[in-house]
């Protein structure tokens, strides 16, 4: 196995279990809508489930929520073999592009994990904390779970001046979206590629042109 190949291995597993374990303990020890204070008022817990993409994005109704999971199912599909053939190209060489990628599709299986599985192992956070393996079946079906979410971090509120056309005088909340592991994993992995990496993703289109 090459050096590359273990790194991939390494970065996948661990961003997947921490981003498991921090899931699993906020379905069980919290309610939806509870969240309490880390650090003052600008990073806070926050559990919030969304049915649909990164930083609470939603495509609309259940049609809509099985076709956003089997497109990732198929998405993850395609990175895993890129990753496989990369690591093998490679050997040793390229380890910070192999890391990204690898931290890209551990996101993405992250938020897969919740979406398939989720619906059917927890019961409802409304109003209760949720047991894992309820003896009454879960809160959804199978491809229909929500994703956990809870790291909110309000660094900035203000209200936009009265002149400004559309949200003048509305408040704003910087950065209002409220977010999980997984997702991190993938801003991340994809702020490392496009900073660090431009010339190899050039490339890689380049090869790809040319072999049509």
């Amino acid at each position: 196995m090459t050096k590359n190949a273990k790194i991939a291995i390494g970065v996948v597993a661990a961003t997947l279990i921490i981003d498991q374990i921090i899931k699993i303990w906020i379905k069980t020890t919290m309610h939806l809508g509870e969240e309490f204070n880390v650090f003052g008022n600008w990073f806070i817990i926050h559990f919030v489930e969304n049915y649909g993409m990164a930083f609470g994005m939603e495509m609309g109704g259940s049609i809509g929520k099985i076709f956003l999971s089997v497109f990732r199912i198929v998405a993850v599909g395609a990175i895993i073999y890129y990753l496989v053939k990369r690591c093998q190209r490679d050997g040793d060489a390229n380890t910070s592009y192999v890391t990204c990628i690898s931290l890209v599709l551990a996101g993405a299986v992250g938020n897969i994990i919740d979406s398939v599985f989720y619906g059917v192992i927890f019961d409802s956070s409304i109003g209760q904390v949720a047991s894992i393996f309820p003896p009454d079946g879960g809160y959804s079906t199978w491809l229909q779970g929500r994703v956990v979410d809870m790291f909110y971090f309000p660094l900035i509120e203000g209200r936009f001046p009265d002149w400004l056309p559309i949200w003048g005088g509305e408040t704003f909340i910087f950065f209002r979206p409220v977010f999980n592991f997984a997702d991190a994993a993938i801003s991340v992995g994809m702020a490392w590629l496009l900073l660090f990496h431009r010339d190899t993703l050039s490339n890689e289109l380049a090869e790809e042109k040319s072999a049509k």
